[in-house]
């Protein structure tokens, strides 16, 4: 399933469980950075409504003892996808999460300031799912057609000591071989342009403007169709 993100940061059709624990991104700081968590509440426990409770400021101590300490935190993430693959979203990407902490990543601190924070609902003693993979690649896609990701690091990553999420028993060679392979038919828009470019100096047809929609395929190219003698040659611009 494709995803779409509308011009406020939010994916199309999902659901949508606003955090307060957000703020505005500084001024001029783009969304360089995709930065993959994992968390489980309680500990080693999934499917329950502990995560969302944890990110929305509603997480009850008395639930479970391990809660006590972690009841009063102000937290959040822009994404988390759950074991059966299923997709809720808690900050618009426009806006800073409270995800990482005390960070940096390529010699850059504050990573919350450019990143884009997903939770994988697991932990470090488990394999995740495959409808987890997907959806993370799925979303990956997508979030690259937007934004100007640069890089794709783990909490401990940029963390080191203090974090170890998302663990070792995610499979980054698994997912990255995932966006490699997919991203070839998910082009920017950018780059939907360049190629559309080419194509319309071949044929002389003008070049429409970037929309929010993929630009449609031409049925046949003048490039590859026999040229009869004393037909104009392609021009050199």
């Amino acid at each position: 399933m494709k995803l779409r993100l509308s011009e406020e940061g939010l994916v199309e059709g999902v659901r949508y469980v606003p955090s307060p624990n957000c703020d505005g991104r500084p001024a001029g700081c783009s969304i360089e950075l995709l930065l993959i968590h994992a968390i489980s509440l309680p500990p080693g426990e999934f499917g329950g409504p502990g995560i969302e409770a944890l990110f929305t400021n509603q997480l009850d101590p008395a639930t479970h003892p391990s809660y006590a300490t972690i009841a009063g935190l102000r937290v959040s993430v822009h994404f988390l996808i759950r074991r059966d693959g299923g997709l809720v979203q808690f900050v618009p990407c426009t806006k800073r999460a409270w995800h990482a902490g005390e960070s940096s990543w390529r010699g850059r601190s504050r990573c919350n300031d450019f990143s884009i924070g997903i939770e994988l609902e697991g932990a470090d003693h488990v394999p995740f799912e495959d409808a987890q993979y997907e959806r993370l690649a799925a979303l990956t896609h997508a979030l690259r057609a937007c934004y100007p990701i640069a890089g794709i690091a783990g909490h401990s990553d940029v963390a080191p000591g203090r974090k170890t999420d998302p663990g070792p028993y995610f499979d980054w060679a698994r997912y990255r071989a995932m966006v490699d392979i997919s991203r070839q038919g998910t082009k920017t828009a950018e780059e939907r342009r360049s190629r559309t470019t080419k194509d319309m100096k071949v044929t002389g047809r003008k070049v429409p403007p970037i929309t929010g929609r993929r630009l449609p395929v031409m049925a046949s190219r003048t490039a590859t169709a026999p040229r009869r003698r004393g037909t104009a040659k392609r021009s050199k611009k």
